[in-house]
């Protein structure tokens, strides 16, 4: 079938797939306890798509050019029998990596299965090395120990190589910055540090706020120098750099200083069925009630076709404090990073 394109030219190529809005992590910068506390209504099961549901919708995205697919939530490890649905993707057509971002709370103990089901990799959220840090921005007393033991169950049984992605505040964690690079350099795995983003409305976000893309590699170069490399693909997201003595490579993600919306090939699903074009979107389009009505695959083919036809979205680039003051934008938690 021929591949749909969007207003600027962009096909669809990566659908990130939030298979829940729940999470045993309360980030400051993206599930704010004050926010999502004990009175918070979450999804219920019925609320919330099926695995085969899901399925059935990723495959009418392979067949219109999608090549990857990454499972998100919230945190996706809480799903129940979450391998099941892996097993699934892992059977559809045309998918070259199925991955899956967590705060790796579950990895340690669920690596071995998810690698067996047909899980490639996985990318692992850390924020700090060090306790105090780390626990006060995943706000439960989470701590690093932990995270390090999943990243290494993770590798051990092949789902590797593991991508770290840690957010950078001002006045937080720039701190650790260095420290992330410094300990994972020549493990084979690839921290990429991400500009705090204006992600929702709960997160309280401001400019002043944000550490630079540029200022976290100038960090990193004034003790292991460095060189930039080319991106991997059309459209990554990361912008890569390789320490010159060979010790592996770092990224950053500089959604908010240099924005990547030209070539971005992204759509992502919510737990209950809507598909967003965008991480900054204030609305999606509901796939579900379709689906449950009985629609062709034909007919949610072309609902999907219609939303990616006439997609405009670049809210990184044109991003201006009246961007971000106005209007709402749905929350990283229920649509993934």
């Amino acid at each position: 079938m021929t591949q749909p394109l969007d207003t600027l030219g962009r096909p669809v190529r990566d659908l990130r797939i939030s298979v829940t809005d729940r999470c045993n992590f309360r980030c400051t910068y993206c599930m704010p306890k004050e926010i999502f506390g004990p009175e918070y209504r979450f999804l219920s099961r019925d609320e919330k798509l099926t695995y085969e549901e899901i399925t059935r919708v990723a495959g009418l995205f392979a067949e219109r050019g999608v090549t990857k697919l990454r499972l998100t939530g919230g945190e996706p490890l809480l799903r129940r029998e979450i391998e099941k649905l892996i097993a699934m993707l892992a059977g559809v057509g045309g998918i070259d990596d199925l991955t899956l971002t967590t705060n790796a709370s579950l990895l340690a103990r669920k690596a071995e299965t998810l690698k067996e089901a047909g899980l490639m990799r996985v990318t692992v959220s850390l924020d700090a090395l060090d306790d105090p840090t780390f626990m006060a921005m995943n706000d439960v007393d989470y701590p690093v120990e932990t995270v390090l033991e999943g990243i290494k169950v993770a590798s051990d049984v092949g789902l590797g190589p593991i991508k770290i992605n840690a957010v950078v505040q001002r006045g937080v964690n720039e701190h650790a910055v260095v420290d992330l690079a410094r300990y994972f350099r020549g493990t084979g795995h690839i921290v990429r540090f991400i500009e705090y983003m204006d992600v929702g409305t709960t997160n309280g976000w401001r400019l002043d706020d944000v550490v630079p893309a540029l200022e976290m590699i100038e960090a990193v170069n004034q003790e292991f120098s460095l060189e930039p490399l080319q991106p991997n693909y059309v459209g990554e997201v990361a912008k890569r750099y390789r320490y010159k003595d060979g010790g592996g490579e770092i990224g950053v993600i500089a959604s908010v200083t240099q924005p990547f919306c030209g070539d971005c090939t992204r759509v992502r699903l919510s737990p209950d069925g809507s598909i967003f074009t965008c991480l900054f979107s204030g609305s999606g389009t509901d796939l579900k009630e379709p689906i449950r009505e009985g629609a062709s695959d034909m007919e949610i083919g072309e609902i999907i076709d219609r939303v990616w036809a006439k997609r405009a979205d670049r809210y990184s680039e044109i991003r201006s404090s009246q961007t971000v003051s106005i209007g709402q934008r749905v929350e990283m938690s229920y649509i993934g990073g």
